[in-house]
């Protein structure tokens, strides 16, 4: 045992930078997996713990003050009813700003869907005109208890008691109404509805639950349906999806690790050839060399796998941004400690098991190797190489060339394993750049409007339409209207709009089909397709209250909103079904470069408090965090790529050194030699280069279009490099493969004969 921990310590001081190189790798591979895992809790713990301990409704259903939802009580699977509630809609205002609502009318805590409370009080009706705001609405409003708030177009007010956390759907500016819980008397009586609560036997039979409800009360009395599903996913946004991503990631990089420590010791079992002889000669079993090799790497990975629990243990919830709040969120989990645990002696079991064939070629070696013959360049010239010579192409050129690819199956092993990384690298360039067009042509993602604007009812349709058009900065007014819909067989509503004109439409972002021109047509969103299993081309027939639509999809748009459950025709499509209809908002063009907030700004002063603007949502604000993340990301697999790198030239200078003689006998001068081995490490890495990005493009597009599936949008959106980018990405890679296989290569050139002599005996 003290032999063999010699021998690994000499090692180990002979090779110090590949020890560290796989060190830090290790490191950033488990970090990524930890961060992913942090972010998966931190996406869905919060939502799941505030429906838990608020005994949450896994089905809320909006009726018209005339529905019975009583009889709900009685329909199987259903455990309990929380209500049913009074309810009505109002605008809210406080600090200068507005936020449609919805007040829910109740004197004591519901024992389903329990609101719980994060500040203040709840209600009293000794103050009537007292309210509890839902977390996400007091955010917006920039409201705390004590505050004063004001009905615009009336001299009432309300007074925050409390704020408190809810399990249903948050507050989402110009698409869905924040909750405000008040006293019953505090409702306005003229515009009512009511809500109504279910918490089911069995969560997994919500849809089933919610088509016997529509059918018990009949689709005319209901207007709007919302599932527990739905709120979970409007809560985890876009943490699942850094935790997808930060997840796909890390295991790549932790395959893309695997293999290059893998090749490391294979390239390093074939220059210790002589070593291993000499220690099976003085009495090294088999077995003893393979756990030489085996546990100095293991050991490697558990050292960088310890100092990733460490830092992600220490200064995780210091990091900046929504990370920093996941690690945190996530350490207080029951089962932070069984991950952080799991996580890195996961990782170091695989780096293990990818390490174990090298390992035991390594104790196959025999105690006394055959002699190995001096060949040219391991190998015959090939017709091709020879022809490269007969056109006077410099020979080291063609000599590095034909040395890179000599060896088909050794050779295309060490362009995989480079490749690997690479692609990974490209596919996070790939994401990049998305999130970038989200951010530069929005109008291509769906988001051709910049600005929402709401108007109360004291200005007419045409005075609205002029006062928007008086600004410079606005380039087009279209009128819309958004509701919401009913299509039969359905568990949930889906948003109806009419957007733009016949005249003026409305620049839908199309990803399939065509534009709806004619009366009746439609695009619909890739999440609505789905919930109603259709294609374009079909017509559908949806119920808007007690009124039928029927609409015919022409074509798929790009819909970052509602989970891509939207169909959108022009106004005037829907004002044939109801002559009176009037437009709820209007979606402004603004021009090139124009700062959303200060029209913003503008517009409201014009209005004199009777309109509501608010700047568009972008879908990528989210995914800020998720360029520091792709940054690191591509700093580690650059480790990795840099470490199977090294490998793979001091594989091919070790190589190398049974050819010196052979070179310097034709005549090759030191230079010319060194050159032979920078030339066969560009080849190696420019063919790595063209593998990576030929194959990282295409899956890139693949996992983009299918994240976009999944979450409603669509496919479509991906954008991958700029090609100049990726010509300077491939140019950087050979020429920094080139550049640091120049220094070992000159070293190697300029040995001593008897060194040389004796590499080759």
């Amino acid at each position: 045992m003290r032999a063999t921990l010699r021998w690994a310590h000499a090692d180990l001081r002979t090779h110090r930078g590949e020890a560290l190189f796989i060190v830090l790798a290790t490191a950033g591979i488990v970090a990524s997996l930890l961060l992913a895992a942090a972010l998966f809790g931190y996406a869905t713990n919060p939502w799941q713990r505030v429906f838990s301990q608020s005994q949450g409704a896994h089905v809320w259903i909006h009726t018209g003050p005339s529905a019975d939802p009583r009889r709900l009580a009685e329909l199987d699977g259903v455990a309990s009813v929380a209500g049913p509630y009074p309810t009505a809609g109002a605008t809210l205002e406080s600090r200068g700003t507005r936020a449609s609502v919805e007040l829910r009318g109740t004197v004591e805590p519901p024992a389903i869907g329990r609101p719980l409370l994060t500040a203040g009080r709840w209600l009293d009706v000794g103050a009537p005109d007292g309210v509890v705001l839902e977390s996400s609405l007091a955010r917006a409003l920039w409201a705390e208890p004590g505050d004063i708030l004001t009905l615009p177009g009336t001299s009432r007010t309300l007074t925050v008691r409390g704020v408190a956390d809810s399990a249903e759907p948050r507050f989402s500016p110009g698409e869905r109404p924040g909750l405000v819980w008040a006293l019953p008397s505090a409702l306005p009586r003229a515009t009512g509805g009511q809500v109504t609560g279910l918490r089911l036997t069995d969560p997994e039979d919500t849809d089933y639950a919610v088509q016997r409800a529509v059918t018990l009360l009949g689709t005319g009395a209901v207007t709007e349906v919302s599932a527990w599903q739905q709120a979970r996913a409007e809560a985890q946004g876009g943490n699942r999806l850094l935790g997808q991503v930060l997840g796909l990631f890390g295991l790549g990089a932790l395959v893309a690790a695997g293999l290059a420590v893998h090749g490391a010791i294979g390239t390093r079992v074939r220059g210790h050839l002589r070593d291993i002889s000499v220690l099976k000669a003085i009495g090294f079993t088999p077995g003893q060399v393979v756990r030489i090799f085996l546990l100095q790497h293991v050991a490697f990975a558990l050292l960088g796998a310890v100092l990733a629990a460490a830092l992600t243990e220490g200064l995780g919830s210091r990091i900046p941004g929504r990370l920093g709040d996941a690690v945190g969120v996530w350490q207080g989990l029951p089962g932070y400690t069984a991950a952080l645990f799991a996580v890195p002696v996961a990782a170091v079991l695989f780096i293990a098991a990818t390490t174990g064939l090298a390992a035991w070629r390594a104790g196959r070696v025999p105690p006394v190797p055959g002699l190995r013959a001096a060949a040219p360049l391991g190998g015959r010239l090939s017709g091709l190489a020879r022809g490269a010579l007969g056109l006077r192409l410099p020979s080291a050129l063609v000599l590095g060339w034909h040395k890179a690819f000599t060896r088909r199956l050794r050779s295309l092993a060490t362009v995989a394993r480079l490749a690997l990384p690479l692609l990974l690298i490209v596919v996070a360039m790939s994401a990049w750049t998305t999130m970038d067009r989200f951010h530069s042509e929005p109008e291509q993602i769906g988001l051709a409007a910049g600005l929402t604007v709401r108007a109360d009812d004291s200005l007419s349709e045409s005075g609205v339409r002029a006062l928007l058009a008086r600004n410079p900065q606005v380039t087009a007014v279209h009128p819309g209207i958004e509701v919401a819909a009913l299509a039969p067989g359905q568990t949930g509503t889906i948003a109806l709009r009419g957007l733009g004109t016949h005249e003026h439409p409305y620049p839908f972002s199309l990803a399939e089909g065509r534009l709806p021109n004619g009366p009746d047509e439609a695009v619909a969103g890739q999440g609505l397709l789905d919930l109603l299993d259709v294609r374009v081309g079909v017509w559908i027939r949806m119920m808007v209250g007690d009124r039928p639509q029927i609409l015919h999809i022409v074509g798929r748009s790009i819909e970052p909103e509602n989970s891509g459950r939207v169909i959108s025709t022009s106004l005037d499509s829907l004002r044939e079904n109801d002559s009176e209809l009037r437009p709820s908002l209007y979606l402004l063009q603004l021009r090139q470069g124009a700062d959303q907030h200060r029209v913003a700004a503008a517009l409201t002063a014009s209005g004199h408090g009777h309109i509501d603007v608010h700047a568009a949502a972008n879908p990528a604000d989210g995914l800020s965090p998720l360029r520091a993340v792709v940054a690191g990301l591509i700093a580690v697999l650059a480790l990795i790529g840099l470490i199977e790198l090294l490998t793979a030239i001091g594989g091919t200078v070790r190589e190398g050194e049974r050819d010196l003689l052979a070179l310097k006998a034709i005549g090759l001068t030191p230079r010319q030699i060194t050159a032979v081995t920078v030339t066969a490490t560009g080849c190696t890495a420019l063919a790595a280069v063209v593998v990576g990005t030929a194959l990282g493009l295409p899956l890139a597009h693949w996992l983009i279009d299918a994240q976009g599936r999944s979450s409603g949008i669509g496919a479509g959106i991906a954008r991958g490099p700029s090609p100049v980018l990726l010509v300077l990405f491939g140019v950087a890679a050979v020429l920094g493969a080139a550049a640091l296989a120049a220094l070992p290569a000159a070293r190697a050139a300029r040995r001593r004969l008897a060194d040389t002599l004796s590499a080759v005996s």
